[in-house]
């Protein structure tokens, strides 16, 4: 049966076509033992099948995805979206050919109102919890779901104008719950539905949009002007934040 999903410790080097040029080296630090935090990719040809049927994701590919994340459960002893000791991830684009800057990278997913209460209490800073989880959703409101980043800029710089905060660190854990809140009405305002709280949802859809990224237009530019194919696809990496 066709694989289109690997642990980071059943590639190589040599599968950088497969896996993508991160991916692949990434795999192949695993291999030699060097302590790389464990994950999984989702292949380029799972890209290119991702356009083939409508820009759908394959069931049989959810599923090997489903099974990977089981998998990196169980090797970092989190879980995702556990109360107690969730397991945040971050999803990266890898292609074939070096892009730097040309596609999307997420960080922290599987942030939630729950979540970011068990990485206040892990991390014994609140600040920092919230602050993780407001650029969270922002981040995945931009890259995702394609919402201006000036919009939650607008809304940051006026909670800090609001409480005379000069610079972004002199806002408190209060504040930045403010933001959160502003941060969210906003996604309701122009998606017409609530940020997502599902941490599964929140990595399909950021899946999809590395997957979009391949052919967003400065991704397309930056191929033309350096004579690389449209045809390779992008691959995911998913990795486990530590």
């Amino acid at each position: 049966m066709k694989k289109f999903v690997y642990s980071f410790n059943e590639g190589s080097k040599d599968m950088r076509s497969l896996l993508g040029g991160k991916g692949a080296n990434l795999a192949e630090m695993t291999k030699i033992g060097l302590p790389v935090p464990f994950g999984f990719t989702v292949t380029t040809e799972a890209c290119n099948r991702y356009y083939e049927e409508n820009q759908t994701i394959d069931e049989g590919i959810i599923a090997e995805i489903h099974q990977k994340m089981e998998e990196l459960e169980n090797v970092t002893g989190k879980k995702f979206g556990d109360r107690e000791n969730p397991l945040l991830v971050s999803v990266r684009s890898g292609s074939v050919f070096s892009m730097p800057g040309m596609m999307d990278t997420i960080l922290n997913l599987g942030l939630n109102d729950d979540t970011v209460v068990s990485m206040a209490e892990l991390t014994g800073n609140d600040r920092f919890a919230y602050d993780s989880y407001r650029r969270f959703i922002q981040m995945f409101g931009d890259v995702v779901m394609e919402i201006s980043k000036s919009k939650f800029d607008a809304i940051f710089d006026g909670q800090k104008e609001k409480v005379g905060a000069e610079f972004d660190v002199d806002l408190t854990t209060d504040d930045l719950k403010e933001v959160i809140v502003g941060y969210k009405a906003l996604v309701q305002e122009e998606m017409g539905r609530e940020f997502p709280q599902d941490p599964e949802q929140q990595l399909m859809e950021a899946i999809k949009a590395v997957f979009r990224s391949w052919n967003n237009d400065r991704a397309i530019l930056y191929r033309k002007l350096n004579n690389i194919s449209d045809k390779l696809g992008t691959a995911v990496n998913v990795q486990s934040m530590v």
